[in-house]
């Protein structure tokens, strides 16, 4: 067996009970990191910090992963106006959340055969909001179907955050009324001029 030392320095080729002897008195456990090679690689480490080292890694790196939702939206090609106002602000509000938005059309009966309409629509909606969202995948019919995926933009979430702020430096503007705060009702002091009997 060829043996590592903690460090990373090569201590040469050992019989096992001489390899674990030497790890052992140093205090440091012998794991096997290569047995396919000819003679099998142990190293001298400590294996709980090894593990914990090797956990807090992978802890980190999914920490930074990004997560992506995709939400959908159902629509009918024959939707009122006010129905397309209320689904077309759920797709903004998605947006705005950073998911993608899967916007599907239902046909039902005879209404296949007029597929454009339902396209007409997917289009009409990716125009509206294009501001924040860009279409990532384009109408496509599948079976009674028609199906989009729109993905947020760089600019989505950004008007969100600005009108949150503004709300909350108006809300501050609010409490403070020039500065000061309201005095609470009976623990207000009489005015000096205005002396109580």
């Amino acid at each position: 067996m060829r043996l590592v030392d903690e460090d990373g320095s090569q201590i040469g080729v050992k019989a096992t009970e001489e390899a674990r002897e030497y790890a052992y008195g140093k205090n440091l456990d012998l794991v096997e990191v290569a047995a396919q090679a000819d003679p099998p690689v142990a190293r001298v480490m400590d294996y709980g910090k090894y593990r914990y080292e090797q956990e807090q890694k992978l802890k980190l790196a999914r920490k930074h992963q990004i997560s992506i939702n995709v939400k959908e939206i159902k629509l009918r090609p024959k939707i009122g106006v006010h129905d397309y106002e209320t689904k077309k602000g759920h797709v903004v509000r998605f947006l705005n959340q950073r998911a993608k938005v899967k916007v599907t059309i239902m046909f039902r009966g005879r209404e296949t055969t007029h597929p454009e309409r339902g396209r007409d629509l997917l289009m009409r909606l990716a125009e509206d909001v294009k501001e924040i969202g860009q279409v990532e995948s384009p109408p496509l019919l599948d079976g009674r179907n028609m199906v989009m995926l729109l993905g947020p933009t760089k600019n989505a979430g950004v008007a969100n955050a600005k009108a949150e702020d503004t709300q909350r430096s108006q809300e501050a503007i609010q409490g403070d009324r020039d500065g000061q705060d309201p005095p609470e009702a009976g623990n207000e002091e009489p005015p000096p001029e205005q002396e109580v009997a």
